[in-house]
């Protein structure tokens, strides 16, 4: 070892070399380290450890400048890749972390937020082609709200999921016409408005608003990017080895790299997904189907008229053409009699401007504190006294804060929380973690408030994730569930299918001593990564159970003489949804509980041979070709629909995905069809899914076509479906006892038998059942 100006020069035994200062026997201060295979480092060294700033060259060609934290690349520096991509922004543990921005080697860009080396969070994607992606990223995906620019002009405002449009947006072409609809994995699916080139589209301002930024993409999360990065730098960790120590774990390995780089960040994270087909294409495959399946002319396009349409997969399977000024005054008046309605009924009448949001808040407090304060408790089996008056969380939570609650931004209120150690226990049966459950409701999202689908003024918010619904409960039915609560422990212990709502908590809360609000929690059982396209809520009565108004609003529920389908299913499928059908209806006679529904949905699978009513003549271009882009490039990543709608194959739990909603529970169950082994559903093009009861079931349906009125303008193209069924009981918090007390004014009419909605709790379930049994059939 010889000292040269400061500077001593260490030739170890395996051939690498160091040059630089040293303290303590170890590398400390400025330094140049040469491994034998040609790695080089220099720059600044703390205690043995490569610490400060430094650069790292590697024989491949690739190279690093910045800051670097006991051997690893963390802080802030750019990275030169062997193949011309260059990074620049945060890093943590030799992992993009952070914000920053990649320039790839075929020139597209990415800038914006990472996670563990993926594009995760806000950022901007610009294709080398000239289209561009601004919004939210998930696993490297487009995820969340985001506008999507192509050349061509057009641009999609609205959600994403794992790159394809997914959930409801605004689609605007380049030649000025818009549609205002939704989508299922890049695909239209559901009902939508499509305006022509020269109408008056509604103002795209709330959807600017809702996602953050205009079109051009100013404003963009102007406050995550412009973050002074110099901030993130790492702190420097100086720990006491010896050098040849050091030598073993900085991660540079003898192949010329951090032994720990992630390698797949050498490819490009961004897709580029598929745009619509243009208007005019759009007009020509409707027109199309119109005249191949029932003959009907074209209606030409003006800035007079709208198309109400609805899509399944990609398939366009109804329109129905409006006058643009008869749409503005139906949306008027809708707006006016909702509001309307509003006021008459509403539960809360206190804060009138800000209630929802002081009520969520208060909310997400009470949930987070609850959550918090009972979690850590050993888990026991629940006991008498845990259902008692005395079974309460009760906690004060000023504005300023306390010794037990944080300062907040609501005003202040008092928090009951009933039967903490029953919903806990609750929670673990239904397989609810306590984390993601806290985190779903009480997230940085925030809840959303949905409309009432029903009478009773009950407000409803839903969890960011689609996982949980919350609605106000009178006071009445509170007590109804507080009474009952300890059976439907029991019952839920000992069925783990139950059909019945699944309730992971119940709230009080309580403004100025005067305005109580309460609350329950529940599982929504149409979270599901298929989109539903058709809601029921069935009790098998004739009276009042017809959806009178507007039935092709997105996401209304129908009733039963809405129901025009039969719904075909496995014989061992049949025979297990009954079997917990009845079962359900015999607690709930149990308990005198009468006036409750089966809330069906139904995702609908569009099959090839209705896809081949839309191929046009040979003499016009075929459909592939609409969707090719202006360089003439076929675009691959638009789902194609398969030829079959729905296959049943045994289960295999490595295969399937796992849904994200709170109501998969009980294990898969059997099929007949596939000689009595526990099974899932594949959905080609799409996902694998398990088969449990309510949950992912397949079936066939048929509809019972009803003869068209003359003067509607729609266009029925569909008699047969493969479906995906979900189901659950629902309304279960009416007593016998407060209902009959109607009877009376029941027995002034006459009715059938059928649409006696007041009567004994044994005939209601009878009644209840033999209805289901006409609806779900089983397959020859």
């Amino acid at each position: 070892m010889e000292d040269i100006q400061g500077l001593a020069e260490n030739v170890l035994s395996n051939g690498d070399v160091y040059i630089g200062s040293f303290k303590d026997s170890l590398p400390h201060g400025k330094g140049k380290y040469m491994w034998l295979e040609g790695t080089i480092y220099d720059g600044d060294w703390e205690d043995g450890k490569m610490t400060g700033k430094g650069k790292i060259t590697w024989p491949s060609g690739a190279r690093y400048e910045g800051d670097i934290s006991g051997g690893y690349l963390h802080g802030f520096g750019t990275f030169y890749y062997s193949d011309g991509s260059i990074y620049n922004g945060a890093w943590r543990m030799n992992i993009h972390h952070g914000i920053g921005r990649k320039l790839y080697a075929n020139l597209d860009i990415y800038d914006g937020s990472w996670k563990e080396g993926i594009p995760e969070g806000c950022g901007r994607y610009f294709w080398s082609s000239g289209n561009s992606y601004i919004g939210n990223w998930k696993g490297g995906q487009m995820c969340g709200k985001g506008i999507m620019k192509w050349v061509n002009g057009d641009h999609f405002i609205g959600f994403w999921l794992n790159g394809f449009r997914h959930g409801s947006g605004v689609y605007h072409f380049a030649d000025g016409a818009y549609y205002f609809g939704s989508w299922s994995k890049g695909l239209k699916d559901g009902k939508g408005t499509f305006y022509p080139a020269g109408s008056k589209p509604p103002s795209l301002e709330k959807w600017h608003n809702f996602i953050g930024y205009d079109i051009d993409g100013k404003g963009f999360v102007s406050r995550t990017l412009s973050l002074n990065l110099e901030k993130e730098k790492a702190p420097k960790h100086g720990l006491k080895h010896s050098f040849s120590e050091k030598i073993s774990v900085t991660g540079i390995s003898s192949a010329g790299g951090l032994s720990n780089w992630p390698t797949s960040m050498e490819v490009n994270w961004g897709s580029d997904p598929a745009r619509e087909t243009s208007a005019d294409e759009d007009s020509c495959v409707m027109s199309h189907a119109s005249k191949s399946v029932k003959g009907q002319n074209n209606v030409p396009y003006n800035h007079r008229m709208v198309y109400e349409r609805e899509y399944i997969q990609g398939v366009l399977i109804q329109e129905r053409v409006k006058e643009y000024e008869e749409l503005l005054d139906r949306s008027k008046e809708r707006k006016k009699t909702t509001m309307k309605e509003a006021a008459r009924v509403s539960c809360v009448n206190f804060f009138e401007s800000h209630r929802s949001y002081y009520l969520m808040l208060n909310l997400q407090l009470g949930i987070r504190y609850t959550v918090g304060k009972i979690t850590p408790v050993p888990m026991r089996e629940v006991r008498a006294s845990d259902f008692g008056r005395r079974a309460r969380i009760v906690m004060y939570f000023p504005r300023k804060g306390s010794q037990f609650t944080p300062p907040h931004y609501s005003v202040d209120f008092h928090w009951k929380d009933y039967c903490p150690m029953v919903f806990r226990n609750l929670r673990e049966m239904f397989k609810l973690d306590a984390a993601e459950y806290m985190m779903s409701i009480c997230g940085d999202d925030g809840l959303r408030e949905l409309s009432s689908p029903g009478k009773s003024g009950s407000i409803f918010y839903l969890s960011q994730d689609d996982r949980f619904v919350i609605k106000t409960l009178k006071k009445s039915e509170l007590k109804v569930l507080l009474k009952m609560l300890p059976k439907y422990y029991d019952h839920v212990k000992a069925h783990e299918n139950t059909l019945i709502t699944k309730f992971f908590g119940l709230h009080r809360i309580t403004i100025h001593g005067r305005s109580k609000v309460r609350f329950v929690v529940m599982g929504n059982m149409f979270c599901t990564e298929l989109r539903i396209h058709r809601r029921y809520d069935l009790k098998g009565s004739t009276f009042g159970r017809y959806t009178h108004g507007d039935k092709s609003k997105d996401g209304i529920t129908l009733k039963d003489l809405d129901l025009s389908y039969e719904f075909h299913m496995d014989k061992l499928l049949r025979q297990s949804l009954f079997k917990q059908i009845s079962l359900d209806c015999m607690f709930l006679e149990s308990l005198h509980i009468i006036d409750y529904s089966l809330l069906l949905g139904v995702h609908f699978r569009a099959p090839e041979k209705l896809k081949a009513l839309l191929e046009p003549p040979a003499t016009v271009q075929h459909p592939e070709n609409l969707l090719h882009d202006d360089a003439g490039e076929s675009s691959e990543s638009e789902p194609t629909i398969p030829p079959k709608g729905l296959i049943l194959v045994t289960h295999e739990p490595s295969s399937v995905t796992t849904a994200p909603g709170p109501h998969i529970r009980g294990r898969p169950l059997k099929a007949y069809s596939l000689g009595d082994r526990e099974v899932d559903v594949l959905l080609p093009g799409t996902a694998r899914f398990r088969v449990q009861l309510g949950v992912n079931m397949p079936a066939h349906a048929s509809q019972k076509l009803r003869e068209a009125r003359s003067e509607s303008a729609e266009v029925e193209l569909f008699e047969f479906y493969d479906v995906v069924l979900y189901m659950g009981i629902i309304d279960i918090l009416q007593e016998y006892n407060v209902v009959k007390k109607l009877e009376h004014a029941y027995k002034s009419f006459r009715f059938d038998p059928l649409s006696i909605s007041v009567v004994e709790p044994h005939l209601y379930a009878a009644r209840f059942i033999s209805f289901l049994e006409k609806v779900f059939h089983e397959l020859p």
